[in-house]
């Protein structure tokens, strides 16, 4: 159970922070940029579903993923301790959480169009705000793969996975609320190469 009573704690005020571990580490450390990067991630998926409440089924799958990615931002935050170590069970990314994405990728896409042309981020507010959110977890990936370079072990391969699958979520999402359930949406919003020459 997570209590917070005070905001601050005036201990980061020298430009540290700490792990879930307790360890200490420099804010801008690419673990806090990992996982702060979930953080953002998180709150754009907040904003696309300021748009997505007329679609239960999309809005429950977005709600779901705000979920797991605080379980990912825990994950990250407690590299390499075991029950042991902590004296309590680490939060870890599972493979069903990868797995589940890959079905919902499967039952979205089951609704569109073959894609023909690269599609360009726009159309209805809802999808706009999945390709924000699939630009940010893209980031997010770009930063965890580095991570877990530089910290040989200490990412797990199911929270690689989970955040590699996202972005394909996201994508998939955005042109599906394109499209919509009334079948009505403008659709997906296609680059013209060159047009603007």
């Amino acid at each position: 159970m997570v209590t917070l009573n005070k905001i601050y704690t005036r201990t980061g005020d020298k430009g540290t922070t700490a792990l879930a571990t307790g360890d200490r580490v420099a804010k801008h450390a690419l673990r806090i940029e990992s996982y702060g990067t979930v953080d953002e991630t998180n709150a754009t998926v907040g904003l696309a579903r300021l748009h997505t409440s007329d679609d239960a089924a999309l809005d429950a799958m977005l709600a779901r993923i705000q979920n797991d990615l605080f379980d990912l931002g825990a994950d990250l935050a407690t590299p390499g301790k075991t029950r042991e170590e902590l004296g309590y069970e680490p939060l870890r990314i599972a493979e069903v959480q990868a797995t589940r994405l890959e079905r919902e990728i499967d039952e979205l896409n089951a609704h569109l169009a073959p894609l023909r042309s690269f599609v360009l981020p726009g159309g209805r507010p809802a999808a706009a705000h999945l390709h924000l959110a699939r630009t940010v977890s893209r980031r997010a990936e770009r930063l965890m793969t580095a991570l877990a370079e530089a910290e040989p072990g200490l990412v797990s391969e199911p929270a690689l996975k989970y955040i590699n699958r996202l972005s394909d979520f996201f994508f998939v999402a955005a042109r599906y609320a394109n499209w919509a359930p009334d079948g009505k949406g403008p659709g997906d919003v296609l680059w013209v190469p060159g047009a603007n020459r």
